[in-house]
């Protein structure tokens, strides 16, 4: 766990900040070799619920995960993750999961306005090693369900806590603005959006949500 981190990397290269001694930005390493690459995006579902269910006791059902790894509390970002998978021919040999999440912070610079903590929720300071158990006992839980070949419900779980699931939002793709409605996460995990009467399904880097 690292005790703070001012150039930390997230998807598509985005900066992470985090104050000395308030957030937890930590790592953690396993072994999928069960999971095929093209079921990689399991992965992902894993932490992201793992993180949900720790923190779900303190912040409730307003805490979502932003499609493919943020996590958001109303339309504020609490925290993301990064996944890198070395492969070993078709199957996954190890991955390595960066998680960063506020916690105490309680003031952002200013080019990172949506930032949201724990503590500026709850008004109150929480314990680091406490919230890093929950989440490390709720990794291994949902975890050793994906190795237990419990996709189905791993994946309704992620989706039942998708942020902007079915709700009318405006999205961005291919250079056009567009009103659409998010309805599913392909098993791979690209994004099933509608456009009007269309569906069309996008990787991390073919949309932006304009919230």
């Amino acid at each position: 766990m690292a005790e703070s981190q001012y150039a930390g990397r997230g998807q598509q290269n985005n900066r992470w900040h985090s104050d000395p001694g308030k957030n937890l930005t930590f790592s953690l390493l396993l072994k999928p070799s069960f999971l095929p690459v093209t079921q990689q995006f399991d992965l992902t579902r894993v932490v992201s619920l793992s993180i949900i269910k720790a923190l779900e006791p303190l912040l409730g059902n307003n805490l979502k995960i932003k499609w493919p790894n943020d996590l958001y509390y109303n339309d504020k970002k609490l925290g993301g993750i990064l996944i890198e998978n070395i492969l070993q021919g078709s199957q996954i040999k190890n991955s390595v999961i960066g998680v960063g999440l506020n916690i105490n912070q309680e003031v952002f610079p200013l080019d990172v306005p949506k930032a949201v903590s724990v503590k500026q929720i709850l008004h109150r300071d929480y314990d680091l090693k406490f919230i890093l158990s929950e989440i490390c006992k709720n990794v291994e839980a949902t975890y050793l369900s994906l190795k237990s070949n419990r996709f189905e419900d791993i994946r309704n779980a992620y989706m039942a806590r998708l942020y902007w699931l079915n709700e009318d939002k405006m999205f961005k793709a291919k250079g056009l603005v567009f009103n659409g409605k998010i309805i599913d996460v392909k098993e791979n995990g690209f994004l099933i959006v509608t456009n009007g009467s269309e569906a069309s399904e996008y990787n991390q880097k073919e949309i932006e949500f304009l919230n």
